[in-house]
C-alpha cells in the first residue's frame, strides 16, 4: 500500500508530510553556496529519475533508496532556511483525470511506542499488511468499471481504465452494488509464498508500474493481483464493509484485516505477516480506524484515520562525514566510513568498515556523499552502494603501503603512531601478555608522558616514573606496576605472541626458547603443523630482521623467560640431540 514514503506517491507526500514524524536536521558544515549547488543538482536527478520512473515505468534506483535521497534534499532545504521547500521538489505528475475521492496517503509511525500514541484513545481498529503496489482508484457505475485512476498527485491521476481491464483480478461487472461505487486500493504483483523477512522486496512495486505505464496493455498485466484498502462512503462499520466486499468479489481485503485491541495486537500480526508466506509483498502494516469521516472531507494528504508502521528498511541513506584510515598492528590500512547516524533495527549506524585502500579508490568515496548501508550476519553494517556523489571532490593524504608491514613502527616515529598502538593494544591484551587494566587509554597515558616510546619501553617503568602521570593515584600506579612485572613472568609462547610474530597460540606453545627458534630453518618451520611454505619464510625472514632482533637485546636485558642466551643445545624439529648436562656450581 502507497504511504508518503513509499515511491508510488513520489516525492510530493515525502515532502510536505513527512509522515507526520519529525526528522531530525543534521546540516553538514558546508557553505551556503555549496549547499544550494549540492541541493540543485540532487533536485535535478532526483527529477531525472521521476521522469524515468513515471513516463517508461523504468525504475532506476530502489524505492528506498529514493526516499531516503527525498528525506536528504528536504533537510538540506530546511538547512538553508528554504520556506518554499515543498515548492521546490519535483512533484508528482497530475494527469488528467480528476479522483472522484481524493487518496489521502499514509501517515507513517516510526516505532511502537508511536502506534500506541496513535491508537490512544481510538476504538474499532483494524490492522492489514501494508502492500508494496500500485495505488489505484476504481470507479463503477451500475455495477460496470467505468474509470480507473492512477494516484498522480492524489488529486488528479492517468487514465488507466484500458489496462485495468486486461487485469482479471479486477472484475469488470459488480452485481447489487450502489449505482455509483468509488474504491481505492493496491494492484500488485502476484508471488507464490513470498516471505518479506527473508526475501525482502524484489523490486515488486516498480514491476508492477512497469506493467501499468506501457503505452498499451500487455499481457503481463495478467501477474497483477488487486487488494482493496478503502471504500469512501461505504458502510459506517469496518466489518460490514469488508463483508460487502467480500460478497462483491474483493476476497483479499476481508482476509487480511484483523481487528487490533492494543499494540501488542498489532506487533503479533506485523511479525507474523513479516514472516508468513504470502501472496504479495509488504513493507509493513497499516492500521485503520474502523470509522472515516464521509469523503467531502477527504485531502490529497494523510488522513488522521489510518497509519502505516514499516518494516525496517534493508537498507538506509546515510551520508559520509569523514574517511579515515585506520593502521593496524601488522601494517594493514583499511578504510572506515564515519556517518552521519542513521538507525536500523532497533541501533545506531554511525561507522562502516569499507576494507582495503584498493577497495576504497574502487568505490571513489569521499566526505560529502551518499552510501547505502545494510545489516548483515550479526548486525555487522555492510556498503551497498554509492547512491549520490558529492559535487565538491575532496582529495585526502593517504597512507603509503610500503611505509608499513609487520615489521615497521616497533616505535613511535612519525606517521607510526596507528600502528605503534595496536601493536601495544596487542601486547596487552588476552592474546598477548593479558596486563589487566591496561587498554588503549591506559597506554595514551603512558605515551602522553613520553614513558613509553618503544614496544617494550614499559620493561623500566618503576613506581616513581609512574608517579609523572597525571590523574594516576598511588592505588592505581601500585596495581599497574604489579601487573607489569607479573607479565614479565609469562611463559616464552605468550611473548611470542604478543611481539606479533605470526604464529597461533598452537603453534607458539611447541616451541621452547630463543636459542631454538633463531636457528630454525624454513624447511623446520615446516614440519610445525599449519606452517606452510610461504608462512615459514616469512617466520624465518622475521627473526632475522634487526627491527625485532633489537626488541630481542632488550629483553635479554631484563631476563625474559626464553630469550636468554643459553649454551646448552635446544631440540630443533626434526632432530634428536643428546645433551649432556654437567653438575656445575653456580
Amino acid at each position: 500500500m502507497l504511504n508518503c514514503v513509499s515511491r508510488g506517491s513520489r516525492v510530493l507526500m515525502v515532502m510536505i508530510f513527512l509522515c507526520g514524524t519529525a526528522w531530525a536536521k543534521n546540516c553538514p558544515n558546508w557553505s551556503t553556496e555549496r549547499l544550494r549547488l549540492e541541493m540543485t543538482a540532487l533536485h535535478d536527478q532526483l527529477a531525472r529519475w521521476d521522469e524515468a520512473y513515471y513516463r517508461f515505468g523504468n525504475g532506476l534506483i530502489e524505492d528506498e533508496i529514493y526516499d531516503g535521497l527525498v528525506r536528504q534534499l528536504q533537510d538540506w532545504q530546511y538547512c538553508v532556511g528554504d520556506a518554499r521547500a515543498k515548492d521546490n521538489i519535483p512533484t508528482l505528475p497530475a494527469g488528467k483525470v480528476q479522483h472522484p475521492v481524493p487518496q489521502t496517503g499514509l501517515r507513517k509511525l516510526p516505532d511502537r511506542n508511536a502506534v500506541g500514541q496513535w491508537m490512544q484513545g481510538r476504538h474499532d481498529l483494524w490492522v492489514q499488511p501494508k502492500i508494496d503496489g500500485v495505488a489505484v482508484t476504481l470507479v463503477y457505475q451500475d455495477g460496470v468499471l467505468v474509470s480507473a485512476i492512477s494516484r498522480g498527485n492524489g488529486l488528479k491521476g492517468e487514465n488507466w481504465l484500458e489496462k485495468v481491464r486486461s487485469i482479471p483480478a479486477v472484475p469488470k461487472v459488480l452485481k447489487q452494488v450502489p449505482e455509483s461505487l468509488v474504491l481505492q486500493g493496491e494492484l500488485f504483483l502476484k508471488v507464490n509464498d513470498h516471505r518479506q523477512q527473508t526475501q525482502g522486496g524484489i523490486n515488486a512495486r516498480s514491476k508492477a508500474a512497469g506493467m501499468l505505464m506501457r503505452n498499451s496493455p500487455s499481457a503481463e498485466l495478467k501477474q497483477l493481483g488487486l487488494f482493496v484498502w478503502s471504500w469512501p462512503d461505504g458502510p459506517e462499520r469496518m466489518a460490514e464493509r469488508l463483508q460487502q466486499l467480500t460478497d462483491m468479489g474483493f476476497l483479499l481485503s476481508q482476509q487480511y484485516s484483523k481487528p487490533v485491541n492494543t499494540v501488542a495486537d498489532v506487533e503479533q500480526w506485523r511479525e507474523f505477516w513479516h514472516r508468513t508466506p504470502l501472496p504479495f509483498v509488504t513493507d509493513g502494516v497499516v492500521i485503520h480506524q474502523g470509522t472515516v469521516p464521509p469523503s467531502r472531507y477527504w485531502q490529497a494528504k494523510p488522513g488522521d484515520w489510518a497509519a502505516a508502521w514499516k518494516y525496517p528498511p534493508v537498507q538506509q541513506v546515510a551520508r559520509v562525514n569523514e574517511v579515515e584510515f585506520a593502521i593496524g598492528r601488522t601494517g594493514k590500512i583499511a578504510v572506515v566510513l564515519r556517518l552521519e547516524p542513521v538507525r536500523m533495527d532497533d541501533k545506531w549506524i554511525r561507522r562502516v568498515n569499507l576494507g582495503s585502500l584498493a577497495l576504497w579508490r574502487k568505490w571513489d568515496i569521499v566526505t560529502g556523499d551518499h552510501v547505502a548501508i545494510s545489516l548483515k550476519g550479526q548486525g555487522i553494517p555492510h556498503l551497498e552502494q554509492v547512491v549520490w556523489r558529492t559535487m565538491e571532490r575532496k582529495t585526502f593524504e593517504v597512507p603509503k603501503p610500503e611505509n608499513y608491514h609487520p615489521l615497521s613502527c616497533f616505535t613511535l616515529e612519525p606517521g607510526c603512531r596507528q600502528q605503534f598502538m595496536a601493536r601495544l593494544v596487542w601486547l596487552s591484551s588476552a592474546n598477548g601478555l593479558n596486563i589487566a587494566g591496561l587498554g588503549k587509554a591506559g597506554w595514551q597515558m603512558l605515551i602522553d608522558q613520553g614513558l613509553v616510546d618503544g614496544l617494550l619501553d614499559w620493561l623500566d617503568l618503576t613506581p616513581e616514573r609512574l608517579s609523572r602521570v597525571p590523574g594516576m593515584g598511588q592505588k592505581r600506579r601500585q596495581t599497574l606496576y604489579q601487573q607489569l612485572r607479573l607479565a614479565q613472568q609469562q611463559p616464552f609462547g605468550h611473548w611470542l605472541m604478543a611481539l606479533g610474530i605470526p604464529l597461533s597460540p598452537l603453534q607458539s606453545a611447541t616451541l621452547q626458547n630463543w636459542s631454538q627458534i633463531k636457528q630454525m630453518t624454513p624447511a623446520q618451520w615446516q614440519e610445525i603443523t599449519g606452517i606452510g611454505a610461504k608462512k615459514a619464510k616469512q617466520l624465518h625472514d622475521f627473526l632475522k630482521a634487526p627491527a625485532f632482533l633489537s626488541l630481542v637485546k632488550k629483553l635479554q636485558q631484563h631476563s625474559i623467560n626464553g630469550f636468554n642466551e643459553d649454551p646448552v643445545m635446544t631440540t630443533l624439529p626434526g632432530t634428536v640431540v643428546k645433551v649432556s648436562v654437567l653438575n656445575v656450581a653456580r
